[in-house]
């Protein structure tokens, strides 16, 4: 079977983009996409997205990890499938698609920055030893570092440590690891252990959308700016005296990198 594809990326954040209106790929073989997902067998890729028809929306974006299976919410992904969208002709400059967390509204300027409205988030949670926790679409641990640590952090064992600890072994986190700029108005800098990946990630959305609204704790006002390995990206939002954010918004670039085929 000869399988077209696109791949894309957001500040480094990388994807296998699928065209699936007709549904025909299989989301149950796991194989298959971490197969596509694998950086030295297949085409290499952090997801798979598949763009599929939705009865009430513009499109449905189902969202795989890198290790073959469904995922929750995907930030940098949701913003690559807009772009990919308008590349098919499906959309034009504005959308509301589904996604594994329910329906979003997004844009894309003509410099081809895409703005993705995220969905409300209720909170966040001290976590004991470990920082704050919250759900943007995805469960996200963000932990404060001191000051010029986070380029000589061995994120990826510090990650999988919080990852697989007692209290989030069953279902996950993500963990993001953050510095607060030494002089305001500069970006706070980010990186991000993925589960599904399990490994760091050049750049994570929902990520550094939970980075942006744990700082604002920290007197981060909206918009946020904040500086990936990937690249930079920013959270604007309205935060409420009840501890909810609402308007929240992850801002940044979609570029299609490549297109072919392959055989699977």
């Amino acid at each position: 079977m000869t399988l077209p594809f696109f791949k894309y990326q957001g500040t480094g954040n990388d994807f296998v983009m699928m065209d699936d209106r007709a549904h025909q790929f299989d989301e149950h073989n796991h194989t298959l996409v971490r197969h596509l997902c694998d950086r030295r067998r297949g085409i290499g890729a952090d997801g798979l997205i598949l763009l599929r028809q939705h009865p009430e929306y513009d499109f449905e974006m189902v969202y795989f990890n890198a290790d073959g299976y469904l995922g929750s919410m995907c930030g940098n992904g949701g913003r690559c499938t807009v772009a990919f969208a308008r590349q098919l002709g499906v959309i034009k400059t504005e959308t509301t698609f589904l996604a594994a967390d329910g329906p979003h509204k997004a844009r894309i300027d003509a410099d081809g920055t895409v703005h993705l409205r995220m969905q409300d988030v209720l909170g966040q949670q001290e976590v004991e030893n470990c920082g704050v926790f919250l759900d943007t679409g995805s469960p996200h641990l963000v932990r404060f570092q001191p000051a010029s640590t986070l380029a000589e952090l061995n994120v990826v064992a510090e990650g999988r440590a919080i990852r697989y600890n007692d209290r989030f072994r069953e279902k996950g986190t993500n963990v993001n690891f953050v510095e607060a700029p030494a002089i305001p108005g500069q970006p706070w800098q980010v990186r991000t252990y993925e589960r599904g990946v399990e490994d760091e990630t050049l750049s994570c959305g929902t990520g550094v959308t939970a980075v942006a609204l744990a700082a604002s704790r920290r007197g981060a006002a909206s918009p946020v700016h904040l500086r990936t390995p990937g690249g930079d990206l920013r959270v604007t939002f309205e935060g409420h005296p009840d501890g909810t954010f609402t308007n929240v918004y992850l801002s940044g670039p979609a570029t299609r990198v490549f297109e072919g085929k392959v055989e699977a």
